[in-house]
């Protein structure tokens, strides 16, 4: 039964193959086997790529299926019309098509099973190019506030730097009035005198203001502090709006490009080896000897070549034949004289009631 369903693989003839050797049976049982094989590997290797792209398992079940019976199509056809002949170079020639599809179907669906063998390393890869672009992004985001950030920052310094102004000149002031009045600075004299009422009237009038510019300061400083902390809610907001774009930077392109940067040597041979599973069908059929079952072909073939042109040489010949009798019938019958008689006396009968109708549609029109 197995035997059976690969020689059905195979594509040969099974009336003309039942009649061959059990080895040449055996022989189109293997090139069916591998046939059968290869959609298999197309199957699993292109499943698993749609299954990275789409992250559902019966999407690319189903895909994985039609491109797996339209790879076993393809081989199972391509296979079939190979013929065997008495040179390699011909039959090379044939299979050359197929061999550069081939290539292009080995290199596009061994990349999937290389980005499944070498998961770890490209994850590896992923991991370093999402925290660089997880930094990049909060570096670009917080450039997008920064100006206002800077602003908010600066107005709160400007406004505690005025309070640290008027702080400093109402210390220094009691500084000066306290020295007068114990004498050892301004006019040396002990004791709360004229100068002495002026330095803390002066000192008073500073602290006074400090108070008001304090109050002030401190109301702006508490809004100010408040818009800070509103953008710096916004900046992390946005930083964690984007962040699940990057933690979703793991696609096919992300990882077929991860993969491009591990060492190439391995992805190399993995493709060699795939593209050995797509052409193993046409190598297959290429490299086994013609056997019983292709001169049985050749003989039917041929034989129904022949049959074919004779039957084309001999309609040819029977309407030659039938012209040429049809051509001595017509000039046989155009030397009779009692046909032509007659021809000439019908036609002068219907010339005679051709004029006469012409005249009776003249009279009518006067």
């Amino acid at each position: 039964m197995l035997k059976q369903f690969f020689i059905l693989c195979s594509g040969a003839d099974n009336e003309i193959l039942e009649g061959c050797s059990q080895g040449e049976q055996t022989k189109y049982a293997g090139i069916g086997a591998t046939v059968f094989f290869t959609a298999v590997m197309a199957f699993i290797a292109s499943a698993y790529a749609l299954f990275t792209v789409f992250d559902s398992v019966y999407p690319a079940l189903l895909f994985g299926l039609v491109w797996s019976l339209l790879i076993f199509n393809l081989d199972r056809f391509i296979v079939s019309t190979i013929r065997k002949r008495d040179k390699f170079g011909s039959e090379f020639l044939q299979a050359t098509p197929r061999i550069i599809l081939a290539i292009i179907i080995a290199i596009v669906i061994s990349k999937p099973l290389e980005i499944k063998i070498f998961e770890k390393e490209i994850n590896t890869v992923l991991l370093k190019e999402k925290n660089a672009m997880a930094l990049e992004n909060k570096k670009e985001v917080a450039n997008y506030f920064k100006s206002d950030l800077d602003k908010n920052k600066a107005e709160i310094a400007s406004l505690k730097s005025d309070i640290s102004k008027k702080e400093k000149e109402v210390n220094t002031l009691y500084e000066t009035y306290i020295t007068e009045a114990e004498g050892t600075k301004g006019t040396l004299k002990l004791g709360k005198g004229p100068v002495f009422k002026e330095k803390i009237a002066k000192h008073n009038l500073a602290s006074a203001q400090l108070d008001t510019i304090r109050k002030n300061n401190l109301e702006k400083i508490a809004e100010k502090e408040k818009t800070a902390a509103v953008l710096q809610a916004d900046l992390d907001k946005k930083v964690t709006e984007t962040q699940p774009i990057i933690d979703g930077f793991d696609g096919l392109m992300a990882r077929i490009n991860a993969l491009n940067k591990l060492p190439s040597l391995p992805s190399f041979f993995i493709m060699l080896l795939f593209l050995a599973i797509e052409t193993s069908p046409i190598i297959a059929k290429l490299l086994s000897p013609k056997g019983e079952y292709d001169f049985k072909l050749e003989d039917l073939e041929t034989a129904l070549k022949a049959t074919l042109e004779q039957d084309k040489y001999q309609r040819n010949l029977l309407v030659k034949t039938s012209a040429m009798m049809h051509d001595k019938v017509y000039e046989d019958i155009a030397q009779d004289k009692s046909l032509y008689d007659l021809q000439r006396k019908k036609a002068t009968e219907l010339l005679e009631l051709q004029a006469t109708n012409f005249v009776e549609k003249q009279k009518s029109t006067l």
